[in-house]
């Protein structure tokens, strides 16, 4: 509870959408992923699939860990640095998806939106505080 506080008592960049959007967008983006990495993985595992599967591991930690470091650890820069990480990791990700799957990379396209409007956000947390 004191981490929501500390969230609500930051002064918010504009555009900050409503707590309650997070949670429906979020239970979206993770299905879009999972339809992303099911269809990845569709033809078979292969060697060649080895370092796309380890990015798509990277931005899923880079995103669990924006939320520690934002919340818990409350250090807005660090999780800027997280997601500015977490956006080129998408974006590294969707190209090598692309590369096996045209339509597994084009799933991740909506996350990666997101991903740009949550840096937007997290800059402004920044800035304003």
């Amino acid at each position: 509870m004191q981490n929501i506080d500390w969230f609500h008592n930051l002064n918010s960049p504009w555009l900050s959408p409503p707590d309650w959007i997070f949670m429906p967008m979020w239970i979206i983006l993770y299905i879009t992923m999972a339809i992303s990495f099911i269809l990845f993985l569709k033809s078979g595992l292969t060697k060649s699939k080895i370092v796309p599967l380890l990015f798509f591991g990277a931005q899923l930690f880079l995103n669990i860990m924006w939320t520690i470091i934002f919340f818990n650890w409350q250090n807005i820069f660090l999780a800027f640095v997280d997601v500015v990480l977490l956006l080129v990791a998408i974006l590294i990700t969707m190209l090598l998806f692309f590369n096996h799957s045209k339509a597994s990379a084009y799933w991740l396209i909506p996350y990666f939106i997101w991903v740009m409007f949550a840096t937007y956000l997290n800059f402004g947390y920044l800035i304003l505080n």
